[in-house]
Formats: C-alpha cells, sequence, structure tokens
C-alpha cells in the first residue's frame, strides 16, 4: 500500500528549503521557520516527509540539502509547530556488513519531541520481505508511512510560573513507584476523559493520597513513547508496562489526554507543588526494533551500524545484552550524544527530578565488558545539568558480567535486589539469615561502602513492579500468570514467597492476620533500615494482582491499581504512613554515614550494637546459628554523624526483629544516661501510639513473625 497523493493543503506554502544549521539535532522552531537536522554516517541521501496534520496523507518529499560532521540539514523557512513529518533515508541494503538502509520505509526522528498515531502492524514494516527464502537479507519495496507513527514539531514554550526543583535530599527520599496509566485508571476522582493520562494523574484527590502518605519522589514507570508488540496485541493484550521505547524525547501519545504535551509539564507543575520529585524509568538500553527479524522504524534505518552493538564476526546479527533483540552502541559518540541529550531534555525543557534506568549495566558495557569509566557513566556526571538530577541504576542485565550490585561510580544510586532477596527469605522463615538481614539493615555496607559511597547508594525495596506485589508476597507460593497466555512460563520462579498456609484469598482469621503482620514486617523493615527505600503504589493499602508476578502486558484490573480500600487496606495505609513519619522524624534511621559496629574511643559509644535476646552482644557463634531468628539492633544517637569528632545528639533506639514462628523473650537492655524504653512500634499491635515505657531489665514477649521499635527515653525527660 502506498500513501495517497494529493494537492497541498490550503494555507500550505511550497517549501523553499535552504541549508540550514547541524545543530541543534531534531526539528527545532526558532520563531520563523525550523531547522532539521539527521545524524547518519554512513546513508547517501535524506529525503524529509511532510505531512498532514493527521498524519495519514503525504504532502511532500524534500531532500535535505547540506551534510556536515555526518549530519543531514536543512531549514523550511514556512514551517511551524505541529508540522508532522518522517524521514526516508537511502544507501546501502547490506545487512552482513550491518547496513539495512530502505528509503521505502518511512523512519521515525529520534530526536522527535511528540508523535502523531500510533504503530500498526504490517508487513511492510519490515526492511526485508517477510517469508522470502533468503530471510532477512531481501529488500521490501513496500511503503511503510501508513502504518508508522509520524513526528511532529512542537513549540516548547511554557509558563512555569514559580515551579522549581523540589531538591529533596537523598538520606530523606522515599520512592514511590507508580504508573501512569496504572494509578490513576480506577481512581474514584479521576474523571473518566483523563483516566491513565498525565492529566489523571494531576488530580488533587490522587496528588494528596501520595503527599499524605510522606513519600517525596515519584518515580513513574516508562513514559517515552513506546510500540505494542505484535505478538500481544494478536493475543488481546499490550506492551502496558512500556519498557520498549522508540522515541526518547517523546511522551507516549496514549498519556497525552489533550494531545500536547504541555500536560505532561502541567503534571509535573503539579506534583512540585505538592513538594513531589518525578524520577523517570527510562529504557535506553534497547529499542522496539528489535533483532534483525524487526521492523524498521527509525534507528535501524537511519543508520544500524551507528546505532546498535553488532556480532563483530557477522553485522548482520545483533548483540542481546538486553534480551529484547538488540542492543543500543553508547560507545559511538553520536548515540552517546542522543542518549545525553535526552535527559537533558527531560531534565531542562519538562522539569525532571531524576532518571531510573533501566538495565543499566548495558549502558556501561564495552564490546570487552563492564567499565564504570564507561562514556556515558562519566558523562552523567560530569555534564553540568544531569550530575544535580537523581541518578539511580538498576545493576544487572543478562549480558556476560551483568550483576554489577555495588559496582557503579559514586554519584549513582542503585537499586539493591539483596535487600529483596534477603528479607524476603529471613520474614518467610528460612534458615542462615540472619547474619544477611543484619547487613540488609545497615544498606548492604559490604557492596557500597567504599569510596566515599553513603548508606542512600543502597536502594532498598521488598517489591517493584516487576514482580509479586506485598499482598501476593505473602498469599502465594507460585505465580499465577496464566491471563498472560504463556501457558504461565513467563515470570521468574523464584519468588522466596510464602502464603502463610493457603493459596490464594481465605477466610481463614489466623491466616488473614499472619498475611497482614508479614505486610507490617516488609513495611516496618524496609522504612527502618538504612538506605533508600523504594515503595510500589497500592502496596501501602494491600493491592493485589491476583497471583500474578508479571504483569507486563495486562492493562487491565490486574495491573491497575484498585483504590476501594477496604478495612485491612485502610488499616495498613495508617501504619505506613507512621512507619514513614517515625523515619522522616528520627535521623538515626537514616544516617548519612555507614554503621560499623566498632567501638570509638573518641566518644565512648559504638554507633550500633547487635543484641541477643538476653540482652548480650551477639556472638560468633549466634551469628553461625542457622535457626537464629531474632535480634536486637541498638543504634546509639550518641554516634558521631559526620567527620567532626563529636557526639551526636540523635534519639536512642532499639529494633527487635523475631521471625520465630513463636514468642520470644527479649530482655530490654540497661543504656547510659537513659531511664525507660518506650515502645512506638509493634507490628503485632498496629494501633499502637506510643507512651508504653519500659524498665530496663524488662522482658518483653515478642510475638511470633512481628518486629519492633522502642526509644530510649533520657533520665532528664521522664
Amino acid at each position: 500500500m502506498s500513501p495517497r497523493k494529493q494537492t497541498p493543503e490550503p494555507n500550505h506554502e511550497p517549501s523553499r528549503i535552504r541549508e540550514g544549521l547541524p545543530f541543534p539535532l531534531g526539528a527545532t522552531w526558532d520563531g520563523l521557520g525550523v531547522n532539521f537536522a539527521l545524524f547518519s554516517a554512513n546513508a547517501t541521501k535524506v529525503e524529509l516527509c511532510l505531512f498532514n496534520s493527521t498524519g495519514e496523507v503525504e504532502l511532500e518529499r524534500i531532500e535535505l540539502p547540506e551534510y556536515t560532521d555526518e549530519i543531514y540539514h536543512g531549514y523550511l523557512p514556512d514551517a511551524h509547530p505541529g508540522l508532522v513529518y518522517g524521514y526516508r533515508v537511502h544507501g546501502p541494503y547490506d545487512p552482513e556488513n550491518g547496513h539495512r538502509f530502505n528509503p521505502n520505509k518511512l523512519l521515525i526522528d529520534p530526536y522527535a519531541k511528540q508523535l502523531v498515531g500510533e504503530l500498526r502492524w504490517s508487513e511492510s514494516l519490515f526492511g526485508y520481505t517477510i517469508g522470502h527464502p533468503d530471510a532477512d537479507l531481501s529488500f521490501d519495496e513496500r511503503d511503510s508511512a501508513p502504518f508508522v507513527p509520524k513526528s511532529k514539531v512542537v513549540d516548547p514554550a511554557f509558563t512555569w510560573g514559580r515551579d522549581h526543583r523540589v531538591n529533596i535530599p537523598w538520606d530523606r527520599t522515599i520512592l514511590y513507584e507508580a504508573h501512569v496509566r496504572g494509578i490513576s485508571m480506577v481512581h474514584p476522582s479521576v474523571p473518566d476523559k483523563v483516566r491513565g493520562t498525565f492529566a489523571g494523574l494531576m488530580v488533587e484527590d490522587l496528588v494528596d493520597h501520595i503527599r499524605k502518605l510522606g513519600v517525596t519522589s515519584v518515580e513513574l514507570l516508562p513514559i517515552h513513547a513506546f510500540v505494542n508488540d505484535q505478538h500481544l496485541l494478536q493475543k488481546g493484550l499490550n506492551n502496558y508496562w512500556g519498557y520498549n521505547s522508540i522515541a526518547f524525547f517523546a511522551p507516549h501519545p496514549r498519556y497525552l489526554a489533550h494531545g500536547k504535551i504541555a500536560e505532561f509539564k502541567e503534571m509535573v507543575a503539579h506534583l512540585h507543588d505538592a513538594g513531589l520529585e518525578v524520577i523517570l524509568d527510562v529504557v535506553y538500553n534497547h529499542t522496539a526494533e528489535g533483532n534483525e527479524q524487526g521492523p524498521t522504524l527509525s534507528m535501524r534505518g537511519i543508520d544500524n551500524s551507528s546505532y546498535y552493538r553488532l556480532m563483530p564476526d557477522n553485522k548482520r546479527f545483533y548483540i542481546n545484552d538486553s534480551g529484547t533483540g538488540n542492543t543500543l552502541d553508547l560507545s559511538h559518540p553520536c548515540v552517546l550524544q542522543m542518549v545525553t541529550d535526552s535527559l537533558r531534555y527531560w531534565a531542562t525543557e519538562m522539569h525532571v527530578d531524576g532518571f531510573r534506568f533501566d538495565l543499566a549495566t548495558i549502558l556501561g558495557r564495552y564490546h570487552e565488558g563492564f567499565d564504570e569509566r564507561h562514556s556515558f557513566l562519566v558523562a552523567c556526571r560530569q555534564d553540568p545539568v544531569l550530575r544535580q538530577v537523581k541518578l539511580i541504576a538498576e545493576p544487572w542485565d543478562c549480558g556476560p558480567g551483568g550483576y554489577q550490585v555495588g559496582g557503579f561510580a559514586p554519584g549513582w544510586m542503585e537499586w539493591n535486589d539483596r535487600f529483596r532477596d534477603t528479607v524476603r527469605a529471613f520474614w518467610k522463615g528460612d534458615d542462615g539469615q540472619l547474619a544477611d538481614f543484619a547487613g540488609r539493615m545497615t544498606a548492604s555496607a559490604e557492596l557500597f561502602n567504599q569510596r566515599g559511597r553513603r548508606p542512600f547508594a543502597s536502594v532498598n525495596f521488598v517489591t517493584a513492579h516487576d514482580g509479586f506485589t506485598l499482598r501476593d508476597l505473602v498469599s502465594y507460593n507460585e505465580k499465577h500468570n496464566e491471563e498472560n497466555d504463556e501457558n504461565n512460563q513467563d515470570g521468574t520462579n523464584h519468588n522466596v514467597s510464602w502464603n502463610c498456609g493457603v493459596e490464594g484469598p481465605t477466610d481463614d482469621p489466623e491466616i488473614s492476620a499472619l498475611r497482614t503482620r508479614q505486610m507490617r514486617n516488609f513495611f516496618a523493615t524496609l522504612l527502618l533500615a538504612q538506605g533508600t527505600p523504594m515503595i510500589v503504589a497500592g502496596d501501602e493499602f494491600s493491592r493485589t494482582q491476583y497471583g500474578n508476578n508479571n504483569a507486563y502486558c495486562q492493562d487491565s484490573e490486574i495491573g491497575w491499581v484498585n483504590w476501594d480500600l477496604d478495612d485491612e487496606g485502610k488499616s495498613l495505609l495508617k501504619f505506613v504512613k507512621r512507619l514513614i513519619k517515625l523515619r522522616m522524624n528520627y535521623p538515626v534511621l537514616r544516617r548519612g554515614r555507614f554503621l560499623v559496629g566498632t567501638y570509638n574511643e573518641d566518644i565512648g559509644v559504638k554507633d550500633v550494637t547487635w543484641l541477643a535476646p538476653d540482652a548480650t552482644e551477639m556472638t560468633v557463634e549466634q551469628w553461625h546459628d542457622a535457626h537464629g531468628r531474632c535480634l536486637g539492633m541498638l543504634l546509639d544517637g550518641r554516634a558521631q554523624v559526620s567527620g567532626i569528632r563529636k557526639p551526636g545528639s540523635d534519639a536512642t533506639l532499639l529494633l527487635i526483629v523475631n521471625a520465630h514462628h513463636d514468642v520470644v523473650n527479649f530482655e530490654l537492655p540497661q543504656v547510659p544516661e537513659g531511664e525507660y524504653w518506650n515502645c512506638l512500634i509493634d507490628t503485632n499491635r498496629p494501633q499502637l501510639r506510643g507512651q508504653e515505657l519500659w524498665d530496663f531489665g524488662s522482658v518483653f514477649e515478642v510475638t511470633g513473625r512481628s518486629m519492633l521499635m522502642f526509644e530510649l527515653q533520657l533520665e532528664e525527660e521522664s
């Protein structure tokens, strides 16, 4: 199918192309016209294709007249914001040498700030002829323009007014991972016409919930324009999570309720006004074009051998460290420029406060392996804009040497899956977890306490978008992904979960009580541990995905946050709010220095002391007891809090954890300058609000599978 031709629309003047400039890349309106600039090291010609406002009719093709420093460029003095365009790029079609140019395929500008239309799957999207005996070595002459999204020139003007960065210090940061569509689709205060959009996320009641919860930073799953996988659409599903980007500067069209990118800016302004940061989950490790059998949508047709990492001995094939078919080559200077330009765009033009990098190990890998001094990682730390925003790495991928938790350079924070797995195993009751659990409570110092890194470098989480929700973690032993239509073969089998005796929903009051206490245990562990905590939207009120641990394709009640809270959900929400308030009120819970447990002779205290149930310090034998499940953690508020050798003045706290199934009698220790212990938190008694005083030497009956926090009452306070 070829694009229809017609005479220019009314008021469309014939184009008067000029030389233009090779910078900035993309389509840039200067108030008089639009400059177009596109990088390609190996193309022989680039055609700019202009379309009507809906992108359905191709009006004109114009060859970009100049080529400077591998940049094709031209200037249209009669062009304005709203102009819809695409590219056709000419060059050799030689897959075995890495070249896949095909001018029959309309291409998305990698620097496009907005897209028009959504991808409609067709065989014409592929640069080769599907079913041909030579497979991807063949050449397809069908026009893809009717089926591919078009790029759109935007006017960046926006009145930000008094908006400014919130700049939450890392030691006070609490991340709240959310999905734009999922969090607003069924919220009762969100109007139908804006559900699942940026406009929906700025509704006052929804913002108020997040703000009153006490978290500081909303981390949004991918909002860059992405593609719905063909195999999912054929099954009536779609790419709900969005980890399949195709345009790193453009918001996903479906998230724009009113079709204008200003909507994203308005959402940011609303969240900032509520004191909340905006963090974007970004996917720069691969694109939606897949491997050699994938479609030609953008970078593959612009300059395949520059944008992607190809097999060195046969450039027909792609290196697949991402597990999705291809891997972007950030060792190429122009690809590196594109990614850093994208980050700067979102940080400066869109006022975003930080980024979480999906499969970040890929972004730091040269052909010989991961290197913390990779050009991209160094560029982020040196860039005057990017070094001021929050940078969070998911420090693993499926490539060689892909697991790099603790391996990123200072300045980077990292998701810590060791925290997730150890904490799950401990509260599940697995043997031999006590020592590791203590390490996770102190920000995994063996991984992060080096080169001046701080405890907040460890981003602690019990759940994330990928895996069970917290409710499902305590309700299912096995995944239940049947609705994904993959025979329950997708999703991890390593859940470290425990259903407390019954798989799935139950009316048994004892099992229900245990499950809710376990959820409180997980939240207490997460929010009272050193490091940066991350909560998943909906976990704070016991959201379920019905046992699905891989809801990537579930744009449905499975993937959406259900805001119809029952009594259990309301009770858990109150408990989580209290924990967050305590974390913020007690600096000793979020120290800027690692707790090392050694005696400081200058000030005469230990920063942390580990106690056995008889109030004596833990012995080597007790640490190595595989059946040990109870532990006290004494945080001395007098410990120094900086490099200045002087005592601190924080409160002294005692945390007690008991993962035994039964009661453990724990003797409350005597502490100098103190008189009583005040019980602030008991996960067995969520209604407790403090002012429950206990004498030194008292024996506290710690309920099976519960966690406690006490504050030392000083003599002058009693």
